[in-house]
């Protein structure tokens, strides 16, 4: 047992000893395999070393260049940016003055309109003191239809002041063919003026005013004895009145201007006077050209009838030329039968002796060869 002990312990001896010296076969291949690396490492480090100095050398010299550059740059900004400092304070002077001088302006006509002001505020004044009197605001619309009238029509086209047989005066007539379409002014001011300051309880009396003038114009103005039309306008010369008699209705709830329409006058306002001017004239201008169609289908009807009366004069003429052809033929035949038979007689007829040359005048005379 103790052999084999021995042997054991003399295996695992030479075992160890064959481990270590394995070991330190390693142990040397490592240290040898590590100085070379250490070596390969020191000559890489060196080259890599002398690659970076060879570069920043580079750098440091494109560093110093591109700094002379820039400072090149810097000094010529700098001096452009004095000349851009002189002129921004060039133009900033400017601009203070002409902002100083446009402030002037301003406060000027800042005067002018608070004169405007005073003197709109006095226009106002007078024009409230001109629409007080009836008599004023309807002269105020006769001057605002004439106007309008003179910028739109020749003059001999309308009549201001028309006088009718009855001693009564109409505004304006305007002449429509051989027609007279009278115009009248009217400016129910008050009832308005009480419309618009009371509301809707005031509108009965407006509609009462506005009634009142549409009969009188009725009464006064259409006369078709008098060569006017069965119509007149009643020209209202403000917009705002004429929109609140638009809205505005009769005691028996019909609109007032049906109501108008009805005694055949026609409420008309500054931007619509000229449109209903210009429709009734054309609507005659139609009746004028029915009337000429009408004159011309009778005068047509006539020639019609004086064409069939010479149709009957050619036919008989054609009749009486075609027995002329015919009498003249057969007395074409007849002379020519009559000359045939002459000339067979004539030739029938004993020749005559022919008188010798002695006897001749001009050969006895000598006259002759």
């Amino acid at each position: 047992m103790a052999m084999w002990i021995a042997a054991l312990l003399i295996v695992v001896v030479a075992a160890v000893a064959a481990i270590v010296a394995a070991a330190n076969s390693a142990r040397r291949e490592s240290e040898a395999q590590a100085a070379a690396l250490r070596q390969e490492m020191q000559a890489l480090l060196a080259a890599q070393s002398q690659a970076v100095t060879a570069h920043l050398g580079q750098l440091a010299q494109s560093l110093t260049t591109q700094l002379g550059q820039v400072a090149q740059h810097v000094q010529t900004g700098m001096a452009s940016s004095g000349a851009l400092a002189s002129g921004a304070q060039k133009a900033v002077a400017e601009q203070l003055q002409a902002s100083t001088e446009m402030l002037g302006s301003i406060r000027q006509q800042l005067g002018e309109v608070q004169q405007a002001g005073h003197d709109l505020s006095g226009a106002a004044r007078q024009i409230e003191s001109v629409l007080g009197g009836a008599k004023t605001r309807g002269t105020l619309g006769e001057v605002a239809l004439e106007r309008m009238l003179a910028d739109s029509l020749p003059c001999s086209a309308y009549i201001m002041q028309h006088r009718f047989a009855s001693g009564e005066a109409v505004d304006a007539v305007v002449r429509l063919n051989d027609k007279l379409l009278p115009i009248d002014s009217k400016f129910p001011l008050e009832g308005y003026r009480r419309l618009v300051e009371t509301g809707e309880e005031a509108r009965s009396g407006f509609a009462k005013a506005v009634r009142f003038h549409a009969d009188a114009i009725a009464k006064k103005y259409i006369l078709p004895g008098e060569e006017t039309l069965d119509i007149a306008l009643m020209f209202v010369p403000s917009e705002g009145v004429y929109y609140e008699l638009l809205k505005s209705f009769d005691t028996q709830g019909n609109p007032l201007d049906e109501y108008c329409r009805e005694k055949g006058v026609i409420p008309v306002s500054p931007s619509t006077l000229f449109g209903y001017v210009r429709i009734i004239s054309l609507g005659l201008r139609g009746m004028q050209v029915e009337e000429n169609a009408k004159r011309l289908l009778g005068s047509l009807t006539g020639l019609k009838k004086q064409l069939e009366t010479f149709s009957e004069l050619y036919q008989k003429m054609g009749v009486h030329l075609r027995n002329a052809q015919q009498c003249y033929a057969d007395g074409d035949r007849k002379l020519e039968r009559t000359r045939i038979t002459v000339d067979e007689l004539a030739m029938c007829a004993p020749v005559e002796p022919e008188v010798p040359e002695l006897f001749e005048p001009a050969r006895v005379l000598g006259l002759r060869d």
